[in-house]
């Protein structure tokens, strides 16, 4: 079995931490699970614990959080898995030691919180403008479009376009398109799906089509079928 446990950061980090988690497994030996994710606009800070304690400590920023965080274009960053020191300096290492000396959720969350705040930078204004269409973005479900989105921000296109690139290091077209998909997804799972037509109409695609191909292209299967495995029980990790 696996757990997955999320905790809160301090206060004063929450305009660039969303929130810290935990994954912890115990399978039997031999036996192997496979867990598929739909990636978020989001960088991951990661501690892994060794082999035998089967455990990962994550810090997840808020989409654009690591390029304010940091001060570095976030464009560098995206599809790469870096070494911690790398991003955020060799005081990166004192911070993987402290949360793998510790054998609590709640400790290494407050270890996170201390290295954090140490480094926590100035207020940026572009970024607090970042903050605001990305709440848009969440909070209009029916928005698929750069330009759409524009307009319900009063933020020009290419604005909209440094803004995403510069923090979050993907356009705000892909960011969109994701935030669209996981409320599909999310739907999809939760049960709460009438027909697809009617579940695309309600994200903003004009048609059932699109909204197929686009979900297909990214998800690896068509949302009838995903649907359809939806409603199949799933086997206990390790079984046949």
């Amino acid at each position: 079995y696996f757990t997955v446990d999320r905790l809160a950061p301090r206060t004063e980090l929450g305009d660039w931490v969303e929130h810290y988690w935990t994954v912890s497994w115990d399978l039997p030996t031999g036996a192997t699970y496979t867990s598929e994710v739909l990636t978020h606009p989001s960088a991951h800070l990661t501690v892994e614990s060794g082999a035998g304690e089967r455990r990962v400590f994550g810090v997840r920023f808020r989409p654009g959080g690591i390029g304010a965080f940091t001060g570095r274009d976030a464009s560098r960053l995206t599809d790469q898995v870096v070494l911690a020191a790398d991003v955020l300096g060799p005081g990166a290492n004192r911070l993987k030691s402290d949360v793998l000396a510790v054998v609590d959720d709640a400790d290494r969350a407050a270890a996170a919180d201390a290295f954090l705040v140490e480094r926590m930078p100035q207020h940026d204004r572009h970024y607090e403008e970042l903050l605001a269409v990305i709440a848009v973005m969440l909070a209009d479900r029916r928005l698929v479009s750069v330009e759409a989105l524009s307009r319900a921000t009063g933020t020009s296109p290419r604005t909209l376009q440094r803004l995403f690139r510069r923090y979050v290091g993907i356009g705000p077209k892909w960011v969109l398109q994701r935030f669209r998909l996981q409320d599909a997804v999310a739907r999809i799972d939760a049960g709460d799906v009438a027909d697809l037509s009617t579940l695309a109409v309600e994200l903003g695609w004009y048609d059932q089509a699109h909204f197929s191909r686009d979900f297909t292209d990214v998800v690896g299967v068509s949302p009838g079928l995903y649907l359809r495995r939806s409603l199949q029980p799933r086997p206990a990790p390790g079984g046949a």
